[in-house]
C-alpha cells in the first residue's frame, strides 16, 4: 500500500474550547471510517510547529484518500497538505 502524510492546520474558528476538539476529532474519524474503508490510519501526531496535526495513512485507492482529506477539511475545519511518503528503509534499499 502507498503511504501518505497528511499535514493539517486547524482553523482558529474550529472550536471555542479545547475540550470540543475531542468531539471534533471523533466526528472526523467516524466519517472517514464509514466513507473511506480503503484508507488505513497508521498514526497521528500533534505538533508544535507549522502544522497542528500530522497523520500517517496507507491506501491504494487515491479517490478514497482524496475523500478522507476533504472530510478532514470540511468536518475538521482544517487546511491540509498531503504528501506521498516512501518508508526510509525501502528508499535506501532501492538505491
Amino acid at each position: 500500500m502507498a503511504t501518505y502524510v497528511i499535514l493539517s492546520t486547524l482553523s482558529p474558528n474550529a472550536f471555542k474550547d479545547p475540550h470540543e476538539l475531542k468531539q471534533l476529532a471523533a466526528t472526523v474519524s467516524e466519517k472517514i471510517k464509514a466513507e473511506c474503508p480503503a484508507v488505513a490510519w497508521k498514526d497521528s501526531f500533534l505538533t508544535l510547529g507549522r502544522f497542528d496535526v500530522v497523520d500517517i495513512v496507507e491506501s491504494n485507492d487515491l479517490k478514497q484518500l482524496e475523500r478522507a482529506v476533504l472530510i478532514i477539511r470540511a468536518y475538521g475545519h482544517a487546511g491540509t497538505e498531503t504528501l506521498q511518503g516512501t518508508p526510509w528503509k525501502e528508499f535506501i534499499a532501492s538505491l
